[in-house]
């Protein structure tokens, strides 16, 4: 499956803007950790834009993302990018096996959290966020409080990162590169 054959299943299954923005964020951070490692950014691309399709047609835990699996088998998706996306629920923690699947996890809450982080800002532009004053508003537990930190923090601690010297940085980052495209480049402040 390429890129264009994902995002035309996220366009069928994802009506939500700002789900989709959070599979592109998830996308952009998973490519940037994949050219950190030396890994294919295409395939890391993939899973992180694939990750969250099913979200409004199985909402519940207990059903996101396994039974989206079948889904994505029929659309020709492979098994191994099926395997990750199965790995990065919550529940999922003994099915994080790959450097892949890890890093799937641990960019998943954190866009999230840096979204907010520019949504506040009076420029609402995620290029004014610094990793300083994410890490202000990480104490703030009634801030973007469906952001699990705890998630955050193990994510990091899987890939043997530190969570504010290098994790937070390179997802900000490659979340900054992509603003426009997230739609946290300013233009929501005009």
């Amino acid at each position: 499956m390429d890129r264009g054959q994902a995002w035309d299943i996220v366009c069928e299954y994802v009506q939500s803007d700002s789900l989709r923005k959070h599979m592109l964020a998830v996308e952009f951070a998973m490519r940037a950790y994949a050219e950190h490692y030396g890994e294919d950014p295409d395939s890391w691309g993939l899973v992180g834009l694939l990750h969250d399709f099913d979200w409004e047609i199985h909402p519940a835990l207990e059903q996101h993302p396994m039974d989206g699996a079948p889904i994505l088998r029929a659309r020709g998706l492979g098994e191994e990018d099926i395997r990750t996306i199965l790995s990065h629920g919550p529940l999922a923690a003994d099915d994080r096996i790959t450097l892949r699947d890890k890093t799937l996890f641990a960019v998943d809450e954190l866009t999230g959290l840096i979204t907010a982080a520019a949504l506040v800002r009076p420029s609402k532009d995620v290029r004014d966020v610094e990793v300083s004053s994410i890490r202000k508003k990480w104490k703030d537990k009634a801030f973007a409080r469906g952001v699990n930190r705890e998630d955050v923090e193990n994510g990091a601690a899987s890939l043997n990162v530190d969570l504010w010297e290098f994790h937070v940085p390179l997802v900000l980052r490659a979340m900054q590169a992509h603003a426009a495209e997230l739609g946290i480049d300013g233009s929501l402040a005009k």
